[in-house]
């Protein structure tokens, strides 16, 4: 039987501003087998980023969190100060965003690849450096003896992300969050991290959660997607099931979004209309009705449960008026008729927001 390696129950986190609270995760739930992959996708403000910074105890000075958090079937707030010390980096590791600033410019690589390993395994500096040398050859650095006497600023992006992987999986975590690992690279880079993350994933049977803006990434490596905005899930399921048959028009409108190499040359894209709600002032119901051209009135009066009683198990969705249901099609038909939506965007003929 597999092991359940993370279970979220309602996350809320909150910042307290000079303008008021600002809820930056909204009732999150979400359960990850061991060795399994789930990606979380979502425009920019979304949440993803604080979410995952959660997971690993990271919250900044303004922030408070409710709701449960258990790693590996234990509690992080039962775990004890000496036992938190050497659970969050051991257990629970994350790849942040940018490589550059993860990085100490003033340190050799060396003395920040080994001082995990140091405090947490309790090795002698010549044992670290034998290990920091193989997790660079892990990770596919070459000439890792020379690397490891190098500042970051004398590496390339790729090489620094390598070396902020490798100091993620330095104590062999079981859950390793990777928060967008291919930011600012090129897409031969991009490929070679995220085949890299893949393969170590399996050799080492850990699970991961990555957390990108791209959904072409996360189809091609993830065994379930949650897609995520204004701090709420909008829809969860299996990779497949919620690209053959996805169910929210958020996650429909991200991928019309993405640019089509097999429409011809010079055509429009399709942005999401609008933007994202203020989360010091948030709306009373569903939280992407203002952009959403299957708004009707009773999603402006109460946000939808991510539930989906009649879909493939697991997969769930947080819509009144789901793509391609009875609903959904009546919803839209009705905005049409309108030549607008209920939260007064305009519609053409054809049913796209102008």
């Amino acid at each position: 039987m597999t092991e359940t390696m993370l279970r979220v129950n309602d996350l809320v986190v909150d910042f307290s501003t000079p303008s008021g609270n600002l809820r930056a995760v909204d009732g999150v739930s979400l359960e990850l087998s061991e060795g399994e992959t789930f990606a979380i996708v979502g425009e920019s403000g979304s949440g993803k980023s604080v979410f995952a910074r959660t997971l690993i105890d990271l919250l900044a000075g303004n922030g408070s969190r409710s709701g449960s958090i258990e790693v590996g079937g234990r509690n992080i707030d039962e775990l004890t100060r000496s036992e938190r010390k050497h659970f969050f980096g051991v257990e629970v590791a994350m790849v942040f965003q940018d490589p550059m600033t993860s990085l100490n410019p003033v340190k050799r690589i060396d003395a920040q690849l080994t001082e995990a390993m140091r405090y947490h395994l309790d090795m002698s500096k010549s044992e670290a450096k034998d290990r920091a040398i193989w997790l660079l050859k892990q990770v596919h650095i070459p000439s890792p003896e020379k690397r490891l006497r190098q500042y970051p600023h004398e590496l390339s992006g790729g090489m620094r992300q390598r070396v902020v992987i490798a100091m993620a999986l330095a104590c062999e975590p079981r859950l390793l969050i990777a928060d967008e690992p291919t930011t600012a690279l090129d897409v031969t880079v991009q490929k070679s991290i995220l085949d890299l993350l893949d393969e170590l994933r399996v050799d080492r049977k850990m699970s991961m959660i990555l957390i990108t803006h791209d959904l072409g990434v996360a189809r091609g490596r993830a065994d379930r997607i949650g897609v995520m905005y204004a701090g709420r899930m909008m829809e969860v399921g299996a990779t497949e099931a919620l690209f053959s048959d996805m169910r929210h028009p958020y996650t429909q409108a991200l991928l019309d979004s993405i640019p089509n190499p097999a429409m011809p040359s010079h055509s429009r894209l399709k942005p999401i209309p609008g933007r994202p709600p203020n989360l010091l002032d948030p709306p009373k119901g569903c939280a992407f009705a203002a952009r959403c051209r299957h708004a009707r009135y009773d999603c402006l009066e109460e946000a939808p449960p991510l539930d989906g009683p009649d879909g493939p198990e697991g997969h769930r969705w947080a819509c009144f008026h789901p793509v391609g249901t009875p609903e959904g099609e009546a919803a839209l038909a009705a905005n049409l008729q309108d030549g607008e939506t209920a939260t007064g965007l305009p519609m053409n003929e054809v049913g796209e927001l102008v």
